[in-house]
């Protein structure tokens, strides 16, 4: 049976404070979850996005540019506390490297009042991770509803490690691993995993993920050496990425998580079928692509479906 409801993604949005050279901070609107948002909503996905919005400029901009994308507003929790802020330095080869100001700020005070709704709205996919498995009480309140979620619903998880974010790692491991014994899909990068499995490579380390929980199909992001599609059994298999000019890589680990989601719910897909590993590859072929173009724009910037057809495609072979 396919998919019909929403997709419901959960966790942070926040600004992203991005040091360029010669000292000068230009922001752009981030956060992984909301970030993975917006992709799948320019792709041409259902998607409503669960995080709290400060009323302040910022936030006044974060809630415009979801709904400019199409992102249903309707589990948005508006707060008078200001913006969560990440600094982030990006490298001469394009990756960014990330810190963080969160106390007394927008994005950590989820709360299981402001969730309360959101199952009963009937989504087909909940999709949590990042900075929403952090900090609390986001951390518990989504661990919960990850815990609530039916058998209709597929859960997705993609924990987008922010080390210098984890101040107990010890409890951020154990909600994660509890986390992941309901979730059905995960993605990860290969720095996430090496930090979740020390001395693993990634295939390796997203076989223990998927032995360890409940999840079918993982899907490992490799940056420009593309991904690995890994199933609960069996021999992980490798999807290339298209060569691009790389401007950055902010968000595009986000944007491959929302082409993930959206081609997986636009083919009509449930959580049943992910055990078809061949419609897993498809999906992270299709979600390499929409990561290759973020990364030639500044900031996370994600495609819009006609930006992915071949008369408009700017990618290198493609």
């Amino acid at each position: 049976m396919g998919t019909g409801g929403t997709i419901v993604i959960a966790g942070e949005a926040l600004i992203d404070l991005v040091a360029r050279d010669g000292g000068d901070l230009r922001p752009h609107a981030g956060g992984g979850p909301f970030n993975a948002a917006r992709a799948a909503a320019r792709l041409g996905a259902p998607v409503s996005y669960l995080g709290r919005l400060s009323t302040d400029r910022f936030g006044v901009g974060l809630r415009a540019a979801l709904a400019d994308d199409g992102v249903a507003l309707d589990h948005v929790v508006a707060t008078a506390e200001p913006t969560t802020l990440a600094l982030a330095e990006v490298a001469a080869d394009g990756s960014a490297a990330y810190r963080f100001y969160v106390e007394g700020t927008s994005a950590p005070g989820l709360t299981e009042d402001d969730v309360a709704e959101v199952l009963a709205a009937g989504p087909s996919m909940l999709c949590v991770g990042t900075l929403g498995l952090v900090f609390e009480p986001s951390a518990q309140t989504l661990e919960r509803l990850v815990a609530a979620a039916g058998d209709d619903v597929l859960v997705a998880v993609d924990p987008n490690v922010r080390a210098a974010a984890v101040a107990d790692e010890v409890g951020f491991r154990a909600r994660l691993e509890r986390i992941l014994s309901r979730a059905d899909l995960i993605k990860a990068s290969a720095d996430d995993l090496a930090w979740l499995h020390p001395g693993a490579g990634p295939a390796e380390a997203m076989q223990s993920l998927l032995a360890n929980g409940a999840a079918r199909a993982g899907v490992v992001t490799l940056g420009s050496d593309g991904a690995l599609v890994v199933p609960r059994s069996g021999e992980a298999v490798a999807v290339t990425a298209p060569p691009v000019q790389v401007v950055d890589t902010i968000g595009a680990g986000d944007a491959f998580l929302g082409g993930l989601l959206s081609w997986w719910h636009r083919s009509g897909l449930s959580r049943a079928d992910l055990a078809d590993i061949a419609q897993v590859i498809e999906a992270a072929r299709f979600a390499c692509r929409v990561a290759a173009l973020t990364c030639s724009r500044h900031g996370a910037d994600p495609p819009h479906l006609s930006d992915l057809q071949p008369s408009t495609n700017p990618l290198k072979g493609a």
